[in-house]
């Protein structure tokens, strides 16, 4: 076979990046440099230099004093935060707006150094579009500890969100697994052989046109209350990327979805002591909700 041939099948690289390393002089054939069109015969002696991986860019949350959101809590292991509307729990490609990591340098609070240099002290994440209580680690064995929490399903996780209609039944349990949508990338969706998970809802308040709901999180997948509502024709009001009414939306002023991370319980990584903390109404949403009440 030709070296580009014989190398992409051995390597799984493409002929174009055979190629390129053949020109830069970094294959050779029983000592000597081989081009790509050179054959490779059955006894001989191939050596590939392959370059350094490239180091990933490392994406920084530069300190920024972010509107909004204030500490319901800090000590020496974990700080919880009420995260607003349009901030991201941490920065990633693409997002160029405010930061909970980022608001939290700006305010002198140190995090664990644990995961990833962008996602430093994280151990869950709210969307953007979603406001409510955030807990972040500061010390190394609180990363630890709460990472594990939150994988073993420990922590009370819940929600109030504002759907369309009335489920039925009004209290239950969604078990269905989500995994990205198959057409659209950016949004995700209930599909066979999706990631495992499982929503308990209740109802708190029913209005003519939608419902307050309580909602507990057993897992916490990406946009899971989003997706398991959505595919219940029940949607958020407000999320029109899952398929909310915009004319019900703009009645109440909303500008994304009615969903509120209300409250989160667990055992304190110090003592295990059972902490809970509370997170109010943003405006936009008690603005909503009292537009429906009357």
């Amino acid at each position: 076979m030709r070296v580009d041939a014989g190398l992409s099948r051995l390597l799984g690289l493409s002929r174009t990046v055979v190629a390129t390393l053949a020109e830069d002089g970094m294959i050779a054939l029983d000592g000597r440099a081989a081009g790509k069109s050179d054959r490779l015969t059955a006894g001989s002696w191939l050596e590939v230099e392959l370059p350094e991986p490239e180091a990933p860019a490392v994406i920084a949350a530069p300190p920024e004093l972010v509107g909004g959101m204030t500490v319901l809590y800090e000590d020496d292991d974990i700080v919880v935060v009420d995260k607003p509307v349009g901030v991201a729990a941490h920065p990633s490609p693409g997002w160029t707006g405010p930061t909970v990591v980022g608001g939290l340098a700006a305010l002198g609070v140190r995090v664990s150094t644990s995961g990833a240099a962008e996602r430093q002290g994280v151990v869950h994440r709210l969307d953007v579009g979603t406001t409510g209580v955030m807990v972040v680690a500061k010390s190394e064995h609180a990363y630890s500890v709460l990472k594990r929490a939150f994988k073993e399903r420990t922590v009370e996780k819940r929600y109030h969100a504002i759907v369309q209609g009335h489920p039925d039944p009004s209290s239950g349990t969604i078990d269905a697994p989500i995994d990205r949508h198959p057409k659209h990338d950016y949004k995700f969706a209930v599909v066979a052989g999706g990631k495992p998970s499982v929503t308990h809802y209740d109802t708190v308040e029913a209005f003519r046109a939608a419902s307050l709901l309580d909602v507990h999180l057993e897992t916490g997948r990406t946009h899971q209350i989003r997706v398991h509502f959505s595919a219940l024709r029940h949607p958020c009001v407000g999320d029109l990327t899952y398929g909310a009414d915009p004319t019900l939306a703009k009645r109440l002023g909303l500008q994304r979805q009615w969903l509120h991370a209300r409250s989160l319980g667990f055992d304190h990584p110090a003592d295990g002591r059972w902490v809970e903390f509370t997170s109010e109404y943003p405006a936009d949403l008690a603005r909503a909700l009292e537009r429906l009440r009357d």
